[in-house]
């Protein structure tokens, strides 16, 4: 049995209050590790790079054997930029050749860069038009209930690569579950932690990191999913927020 653990922290008061997001964490765990990951993660938010939460919530839901479903690890590469514009433009580039328009590219990518301050969650575009589809404002559609199946092998696997910080495990592992979503074309998106420059692009082709995607001391990073049209949305937010998924190393 395996227990969903999801932590969102804010400062300023909850999120719900106007509080500014500071982090957010999700796992999914046997019974005999929540407490210590659910520790890990309030610790996290208490000394995030983004400042120190004064509001953190930790949700533990048990998740049945029978509602899991799994999916494969993206595979990864990792493109090397000299700065943040020349990663954009790689970005936006490598992005229309997963089969999102020009126009959506640059729909998203504006978004991003007019966000006032990070998202808990992602915005869901058209990837034909750029429209945005989800209508959940600054708060986003949250990724929720994933984990890798072996941690250990998927640390050796990354170490493997070159690639050792906590960014990656869990932007992989999100990115893994969004990708095999129902209607989604591919991602973008850049971490709102101000030490960490990179960003990546994912799709069902793979994970493609770019090690500048914004300026260095940037607070604010967001996500964007690019949708194909005519998908059941709603379906779509459920998978996303709510279906459990173990991602596989192959």
């Amino acid at each position: 049995m395996l227990y969903s653990v999801r932590m969102r922290s804010a400062q300023g008061g909850a999120h719900e209050a106007g509080g500014r997001h500071i982090s957010g964490a999700e796992r999914l765990v046997p019974e005999q590790h929540i407490e210590r990951i659910a520790g890990e993660m309030v610790a996290r938010a208490l000394s995030h790079s983004r400042g120190s939460a004064d509001f953190i919530n930790i949700t533990i839901d048990k998740v049945r054997t029978d509602e899991l479903c799994t999916v494969p690890l993206l595979t990864v590469k990792t493109v090397d930029v000299p700065h943040a514009e020349a990663g954009r433009k790689a970005a936006m580039a490598a992005l229309v050749q997963t089969g999102v328009s020009e126009q959506a590219v640059q729909a998203g990518m504006e978004a991003l860069l007019a966000l006032p301050d990070s998202m808990r969650g992602a915005m869901l575009l058209c990837a034909e038009t750029g429209k945005r589809l989800d209508g959940t404002g600054q708060s986003g559609v949250r990724v929720s209930r994933m984990d890798i199946a072996d941690d250990q092998d998927y640390r050796q696997c990354l170490e493997n690569l070159g690639l050792t910080n906590v960014h990656v495990r869990e932007a992989l592992v999100l990115a893994s579950k969004v990708a095999a979503a129902p209607g989604v074309v591919a991602e973008l998106c850049w971490s709102d932690d101000p030490e960490y420059t990179a960003g990546y692009i994912a799709s069902a082709n793979g994970y493609c990191r770019f090690t500048q995607l914004k300026s260095y001391g940037s607070p604010v990073g967001g996500r964007v999913f690019f949708i194909r049209p005519g998908i059941d949305l709603e379906a779509l937010i459920a998978y996303l927020r709510r279906q459990p998924v173990i991602v596989t190393v192959k």
